[in-house]
């Protein structure tokens, strides 16, 4: 049930069908509408958020465009199955075993769906500032960038930049243009820096056009922006990656221990 609240020195500027399409998607991320469930019907929309037929339905436009639901005009809205998916990153850290692929597709495979990674580029180049910083880089420092985009049932999931330091990159598979088998932490660990922590910031941002497009966003949602510092020996940071991802079909699950 939707509770109104009022705030008159800050009043929710965006039209109806927008604020409809907000709460409802709220519905859907939280659990109160899950997969494979029916939306109320449109009768009983217009009743809860007092709005037109046709208000209803360009607010369920929006949904549909999201993917988050499916259904024609006069037949039932349900919502989507396995539309919020929720990533574990802790649960891909570790390097693979020999001969397994990149955890990230391991997990990302844990409920049938299928994973696949494209490796779109490798160039030297100047991080963004935020990146460079975390690697402790100089004003003119370059680093080796790896430029990948990840899909799960064809549908991109993330699209993925990774550093790292010259030092470390320098004459190994990191600098080639081909996928490493078991993935980075498995590279790193082999090459002697093994990934000891990671440290996580994450935030929510508007898309860039490079994002917007890649990920195939239907509007301006916020994505989560993961910038992930990847630390081996001596407090050494040896990888910095930059992973955005749509904010309305994504979630992120940690894990703390007391102490």
């Amino acid at each position: 049930m939707t509770v109104p609240i009022t705030h008159t020195d800050s009043p929710d500027r965006r039209s109806l069908h927008e604020r409809i399409a907000a709460d409802l998607r709220d519905d859907i991320m939280s659990g109160d509408l899950a997969p494979g469930t029916s939306l109320p019907s449109t009768t009983r929309l217009k009743e809860r958020f007092d709005a037109s037929n046709a208000t209803i339905q360009k607010a369920l436009h929006i949904l549909k465009d999201e993917q988050l639901v499916v259904g024609r005009a006069g037949s039932a809205v349900t919502v989507r199955e396995h539309r919020q998916r929720t990533m574990r990153p802790a649960a891909y850290m570790a390097p693979a075993t020999p001969g397994e692929p990149y955890r990230w597709l391991t997990e990302a495979t844990q409920h049938g769906a299928r994973a696949h990674s494209t490796l779109l580029d490798v160039a030297e180049t100047r991080p963004p500032a935020d990146v460079a910083s975390s690697l402790g880089l100089g004003d003119t420092e370059t680093a080796v960038l790896r430029h990948q985009i990840l899909t799960i049932d064809g549908e991109p999931a993330e699209l993925v930049k990774s550093y790292y330091p010259l030092a470390v990159a320098r004459d190994t598979a990191i600098m080639a243009k081909r996928k490493i088998k078991g993935g980075t932490p498995a590279l790193l660990t082999q090459l002697g820096f093994p990934p000891l922590l990671s440290v996580d910031r994450v935030s929510a941002r508007i898309p860039t056009q490079e994002q917007y497009q890649a990920l195939n966003l239907p509007s301006d949602l916020p994505v989560l922006r993961t910038l992930r510092v990847v630390y081996t020996d001596a407090d050494r940071p040896v990888e910095a990656t930059v992973m955005v991802k749509a904010g309305h079909l994504y979630e992120l699950q940690y894990e703390f221990t007391p102490g």
